[in-house]
C-alpha cells in the first residue's frame, strides 16, 4: 500500500510536468510552431474538436504555419476558430490551405507572454505540492491505522519530498527555457 502511494504520487507529478510542457508549447514566440494552433477548438459539423484532428499542420518556414484540412469544407471553420482563439494570428484562406503568418512580437507582448509562463509555472508548482500533501496525508492515515510503521512512513515521505523537489526543479528549468525563447528577438 505504501509503495502504491509513492508510485501514484510520482506518476501524478510526472503528469503535472508534462502538462506544463504542453501548456508552454502554446505560448507564442517569434517563431512559428505547430503547437500554437494544434489545440485550437474548431466547431465543425456541430462538434468542437481540436484543429490537429481536422487538418495536417506543418511549419514550412520560420514565420509561417500551413494548415491543410482533410475536408476542404472545414477551411472557413478553421479560419474562424484561429481568429476566435485570440492568438494574435491572422489566417489566410486560399481555397485549399490556410496560411497563418506569425508576425514578430513587440517587447510589450513578449513581457505579457513571460507573465503567462510564470503563472503557469506557479500553477504547476501548486499542483505538485498538492500531490505531495495528498500522498503524505494518505501515509499518515496508514500510520494512524497501524497499517505501516512510523519509520516506513517517514522513509516514503522523504522519497516523496525528493520527487517533489525534482519535479519543481524540472518545471523551473522548463519555464526558464521558455522565457528565454520568448524574449529572444
Amino acid at each position: 500500500m505504501v509503495n502504491e502511494i509513492h508510485a501514484s504520487a510520482e506518476a501524478r507529478m510526472r503528469k503535472a510536468v508534462e502538462a506544463l510542457k504542453r501548456a508552454n508549447s502554446t505560448v507564442r514566440t517569434g517563431r512559428a510552431s505547430a503547437g500554437l494552433v494544434e489545440g485550437v477548438p474548431v466547431d465543425f459539423y456541430g462538434t468542437s474538436m481540436p484543429l490537429n484532428q481536422l487538418a495536417t499542420i506543418t511549419v514550412p518556414e520560420a514565420r509561417l504555419i500551413l494548415i491543410q484540412p482533410f475536408d476542404k469544407q472545414a477551411l472557413t471553420a478553421i479560419e474562424k476558430a484561429i481568429l476566435k482563439a485570440n492568438l494574435g494570428l491572422t489566417p489566410n484562406n486560399d481555397g485549399s490551405v490556410v496560411r497563418v503568418p506569425v508576425p514578430q512580437l513587440t517587447e510589450e507582448r513578449r513581457r505579457e507572454f513571460v507573465k503567462i509562463v510564470k503563472a503557469r509555472l506557479e500553477d504547476g508548482k501548486v499542483e505538485v505540492r498538492n500531490i505531495r500533501r495528498d500522498a503524505i496525508e494518505q501515509l499518515r492515515a496508514l500510520e494512524r491505522n497501524k497499517e505501516t510503521s512510523k519509520d516506513e512512513s517517514q522513509r516514503i515521505q522523504g522519497h516523496i519530498q525528493q520527487i517533489t523537489d525534482a519535479s519543481t526543479q524540472e518545471m523551473e528549468s522548463i519555464a526558464i527555457a521558455k522565457e528565454t525563447e520568448v524574449m529572444e528577438v
